[in-house]
């Protein structure tokens, strides 16, 4: 395993100015210099998209900006020192210490073991003071080398000092509050393990018993269930979804970034300690939990928990329509539209077989069966909707009530609304029901038994008494407005569905047209091509944003960050597979130029689509499901039209949309408006 860093790889008391960009910039070509990636550029930009996300410097004047990259060809450090300090954003101010960590996209455990090694030793101060006091490069490959691969007398050292240091810290007092933690960030190489090593003296600092699971990419040793059951509190310092996270339940819970672990150790100590003694705090939720008078873990208003149950059920819906829409798309291709007639494809099945073929032969009768799959597919469209609104509520429990109160929704004829209120009805009665305090010879049933029975019986019969019957006249009399649109109406239509495609990208806005969408792809049929409209419109109008700054990336990339530019490259493809999200990047650097643009160029589209009859009978896809659209030359026209638009107004905006800086700015600056 060769060395992680060499003499090439330092940079003593260099002058790389005050922007971390430059700093970075400056280690990305050391690394390429050593032969230990490709490029410059790849791996430049993919460091400095990570430093997008969270900002890597740390107390104590560091900064360890890294990345993993298809540019690293082997695990890398490299150091600079710098003559003038950079911010990168710790609370205490700039680094003057900065580690670059550059990782293969598919590194090794034993090399990620040694990365989190360098990541730990920069928590301890006696290790950057004498990176601070080293006189040259081959001085500090020697002290940074003792740490991440010591020999056997070092080992011995560290591990009595280690011993020395423990027997002069106070003990933790017997019958003390016990905390557990997790920590956990993006690429898993360092916070995750500088928070763990700094929530520990924290703790220890406290005298307070505190075991941290690390789950980052040199593997994990998962906490001692005894451990678990025991802690008064549990701290989440993460920044991606914790893995297990079952295991915690009904723990009184401290939620950070992973970056707090770093910066606040001892606030999220005595947060944790504060909460380990109120019966108010907030809680691991999920299931029904004995005692389970918790409070919302995340803290949200209801506003925020509507729209999440809403994008989670949309976000399980998905697969069923994407897989049952392209399947019908099939049936259509090899067996023509008459199959979705009356109950031909239902006569086909019942008299053929593969030994015995239809009249038609064997490609009509395997149309036939892709067509049938397709359809039973799209049946659960409304059930899995209203069933994973209910998760997002209750948890497990809530499923159950949820795909029933859906199905009543289909059956009752109320649809994808219907789905909406039935998952929202089965959701909020599944947890209410498992907030009762019931004995605890009991506790077992009710996730399994009580919570779905009582929760199916309140939340359909509620539908099926109540709200199923005005729900439906309401979903018919929308689904015959839009069967009768044309014309001027049907354009604007079109605007406003490409509107909403593009105003947040992904987002609650964008998936409730795509909702709408797909939820009237089973009602169309050869007759009523309505839906199949909407889809097409929908599709294409989403697929405008990526391709537009793809475009506009290409076409003046000194308006664009190397990130952007980057990220331009992957919007192509993004943009023709219709995944609207590959032009969030760009919306979230610039929004106020880059949102209206978008919008413009997706209402253009929509107006088009929708006035011009274009069809899609897939629900995904883009232009790799051609063969599902109807006039695909006015489908792809319309899509070359809008990103043409978007990208001229985004263009326009950067180039003129700006105002001075202000005096105390840098002269020459573009300020957003």
């Amino acid at each position: 395993m060769s060395a992680l860093i060499t003499p090439g790889l330092v940079a003593l008391d260099a002058d790389l100015g005050t922007e971390p960009a430059t700093v970075i910039r400056h280690l990305a070509e050391l690394v390429v210099a050593a032969g230990r990636a490709s490029e410059v550029e790849g791996l430049y930009a993919d460091a400095m998209a990570r430093e997008a996300k969270t900002a890597t410097g740390i107390p104590g004047g560091l900064a360890i900006p890294h990345c993993r990259s298809t540019a690293v060809l082997e695990p890398t450090l490299a150091m600079a020192r710098l003559a003038t300090r950079a911010d990168f954003g710790s609370a205490d101010g700039a680094a003057d210490l900065v580690f670059f960590i550059a990782a293969p996209a598919g590194a090794d455990q034993a090399h990620l073991k040694l990365l989190a090694k360098l990541a730990r030793s920069l928590m301890k101060k006696d290790f950057t003071a004498s990176l601070r006091s080293a006189a040259s490069a081959e001085e500090i490959v020697a002290i940074v080398t003792a740490v991440v691969s010591p020999d056997a007398a070092q080992v011995a050292a560290n591990e009595a000092a280690s011993a020395a240091a423990a027997a002069a810290t106070p003990a933790v007092a017997a019958g003390a509050t016990s905390l557990v933690a997790i920590t956990a960030c993006p690429t898993g190489i360092a916070h995750t393990y500088m928070a763990a090593d700094a929530l520990v003296a924290a703790a220890r600092e406290a005298g307070v018993d505190l075991q941290v699971e690390t789950q980052g990419s040199a593997g994990l040793t998962p906490l001692d269930p005894a451990v678990i059951a025991a802690a008064g509190a549990v701290i989440f310092a993460v920044d991606v979804d914790v893995r297990g996270r079952e295991r915690f339940i009904g723990k009184p819970v401290i939620n950070a970034p992973v970056k707090r672990g770093i910066d606040e150790p001892k606030e999220l100590i005595a947060e944790a300690l504060a909460a380990a003694h109120n019966p108010n705090a907030r809680r691991v939720s999920g299931g029904a939990d004995p005692g389970a008078e918790q409070s919302a873990e995340s803290g949200e208003h209801l506003g925020q928990q509507l729209k999440r149950a809403l994008l989670t059920g949309v976000s399980y819906m998905i697969p069923f329509v994407a897989g049952g829409g392209l399947l019908i798309a099939l049936g259509f291709l090899l067996a023509g539209y008459e199959i979705a007639l009356g109950t031909t494809a239902d006569d086909v099945l019942a008299a053929a077989t593969l030994t015995n073929l239809p009249p038609e032969g064997l490609i009509y009768f395997l149309g036939a069966v892709l067509f049938k799959i397709g359809a039973l597919s799209m049946g659960f469209l409304v059930p899995a909707l209203a069933g994973y609104i209910a998760y997002a509520i209750a948890d497990r429990p809530g499923i159950a009530p949820g795909f029933v109160s859906g199905a009543v929704a289909g059956y009752m004829g109320a649809g994808f609304l219907g789905g909406i209120v039935g998952g929202l009805l089965a959701g909020v009665v599944a947890k209410w029901i498992g907030s009762f305090a019931v004995p605890r010879w009991l506790r077992g049933l009710m996730p399994v038994v009580i919570i779905p029975l009582l929760a199916s019986i309140v939340a359909s019969g509620l539908m099926f008494l109540v709200l199923g019957g005005p729900i439906a006249a309401l979903t018919e009399g929308l689904n015959s407005w839009l069967t009768g649109m044309s014309g001027a109406g049907a354009i604007t239509l079109g605007i406003i569905l490409g509107l909403m495609m593009a105003f947040d990208l992904g987002g609650p806005v964008n998936k409730v047209a795509y909702a709408f969408a797909v939820a009237g792809l089973s009602a169309a049929t050869v007759q009523n091509q309505a839906p199949w409209e909407i889809m097409a419109t929908v599709m294409a109008a989403g697929m405008v944003p990526p391709l537009a700054m793809a475009l506009a990336t290409t076409v003046d990339r000194r308006l664009f960050s190397l990130a952007e530019r980057e990220n331009g490259k992957a919007a192509w493809l993004l943009g023709a597979s219709f995944i609207s999200e590959g032009a969030i990047p760009f919306a979230a650097a610039d929004p106020l130029r880059v949102i209206p643009s978008c919008m413009l160029g997706a209402a253009t589209t929509g107006a088009i689509v929708m006035g011009s009859g274009v069809t899609s009978k897939a629900p995904h896809g883009g232009i790799f499901v051609f063969f599902a659209i109807g006039n695909v030359g006015m489908f792809v026209l319309a899509i070359a039209i809008g990103t043409v638009i978007s990208a001229a107004a985004v263009i326009a905006l950067k180039r003129y949309a700006v105002r001075k800086a202000p005096a105390d700015e840098p002269a020459g600056d573009l300020v957003s408006v």
